[in-house]
């Protein structure tokens, strides 16, 4: 059933920050591989967004490599640790989420996890099942199991009480209440973030105080965005989604450093790491282009989304685009009634959906990220050096009579705007 404990090691410790400890790990696959027993191996997911994006794949990946060799994956909603809220990371308070955004948030992410994770091997588990049993009496006794300066070994917890910053009695419960998850589904690996190895590691101790046998804690590193700089985050602009569009999914992936391109090859894909290796050195070399490397990898993510047609289309749409200057032929398309007064190109961008804001559309057309062109009802444009560059944020454009206009914002955002009475 389960494949030689050697072959399991290289794939299951492939991109890990921290296991510990390797030791026990291997001691635990030995077991599982005589006994023909699978480990129980435990990830806890806060449904606090709706949306997932590459950076959470990254665990999700991990999880399916266990899943790949025979073991069995839960995957754990924090249901109720979601009435507190994560505070890794916080310099402040988290909102807690009510009970229909946690309800809404899991049902959207059990949605999206399909693209990682078999569904038919993988475990659901809320965390409500136990936590919200446990009674007042409970709740003391589990908290008399930790020591105030064990949790606030926490780097975001010591550096808030070194500001002045307030934190929380509550706040200190989550730690506690994500290594009870551990006890209660009686754990044999937890799986989590680099940022979560205290917790991790606060399941180990309380798994030993339950006469358990310790858990292996193993974490994931956290993936930078498309910027090189900050963590994947979709609040900070620099995250690709796991729902988002193949085109749209490839050219972000194109859009990264040629540095950060080896460590999206190690996280998110399963290319042998000999082979990625091997890449490196011939780029460095002279005799790859690491452009054709980048070119594989977008494929070798747009296909896990969404299969391995749209990949090449994805492909083939961006090597025209950007290799030959050819202006896509499916750009969407808009109508609106002509204008008796000119029209702010600021305006326009924003009223299609080009640009969230008229600062960021002001912004766009001071970086040179804006072009556009204006041509009669029954000219299609091919080429983007028909397009003009914006260079004046106090741009206008006459659109009292029948046109189309064509606009382009960054690499990847076209509109045609027809002018039609």
């Amino acid at each position: 059933m389960f494949p030689p404990v050697k072959e399991q090691l290289e794939l299951l410790t492939r991109g890990c920050v921290d296991i510990v400890t390797r030791e026990e790990l291997k001691e635990k696959l030995e077991h599982s591989y005589t006994t023909q027993t699978p480990l129980k191996v435990k990830a806890g997911f806060d449904p606090t967004a709706p949306d997932l994006h590459l950076g959470h794949t990254v665990l999700l990946r991990k999880m399916r490599h266990f899943q790949q060799l025979g073991h069995t994956v839960i995957f754990l909603i924090g249901d109720f640790t979601g009435l507190i809220g994560d505070p890794t990371g916080r310099s402040v308070l988290r909102k807690p989420l009510t009970k229909e955004q946690i309800v809404k948030n899991a049902r959207t992410y059990m949605d999206q996890v399909k693209y990682i994770l078999d569904p038919e091997k993988t475990v659901v588990e809320y965390n409500s099942t136990w936590l919200s049993q446990l009674t007042s009496e409970d709740f003391i006794r589990l908290s008399a199991r930790f020591t105030v300066s064990r949790l606030i070994e926490r780097e975001d917890f010591k550096n808030r009480l070194t500001k002045g910053t307030h934190l929380f009695i509550h706040e200190l419960l989550y730690p506690i209440l994500q290594a009870y998850d551990s006890v209660a589904l009686q754990a044999d690996v937890e799986l989590g973030g680099h940022d979560q190895l205290l917790n991790l590691l606060l399941g180990r101790d309380l798994q030993k105080a339950y006469g358990q046998s310790p858990q292996i804690a193993m974490t994931v590193p956290l993936l930078e965005g498309i910027d090189g700089v900050e963590k994947m985050s979709k609040s900070l602009g620099n995250y690709i989604g796991v729902t988002e569009p193949p085109d749209i999914m490839f050219g972000k992936v194109m859009s990264i450093s040629d540095e950060l391109m080896w460590k999206y090859y190690e996280l998110l894909t399963d290319v042998p790491l000999d082979e990625i290796e091997r890449m490196k050195e011939q780029t460095r070399q002279g005799t790859l282009n690491p452009r054709d490397c980048k070119l594989n990898l977008a494929t070798h993510i747009v296909e896990d989304f969404h299969g391995h047609e749209k990949a090449q289309w994805a492909r083939e749409k961006f090597l025209k685009v950007f290799s030959h200057k050819t202006i896509p032929d499916d750009i969407p398309e808009s109508s609106r009634p002509p204008s008796s007064e000119p029209v702010e190109l600021i305006s326009l961008i924003v009223e299609e959906g080009l640009a969230r804001s008229r600062s960021e559309a002001k912004r766009f057309i001071e970086q040179g990220a804006v072009s556009f062109a204006s041509v009669s009802p029954d000219t299609s444009l091919t080429q983007f050096s028909a397009l003009k560059k914006a260079t004046n944020i106090r741009t206008t454009l006459d659109l009292s009579y029948p046109q189309k206009i064509y606009l382009r914002v960054g690499k990847r955002k076209f509109k045609v705007v027809k002018i039609s009475a």
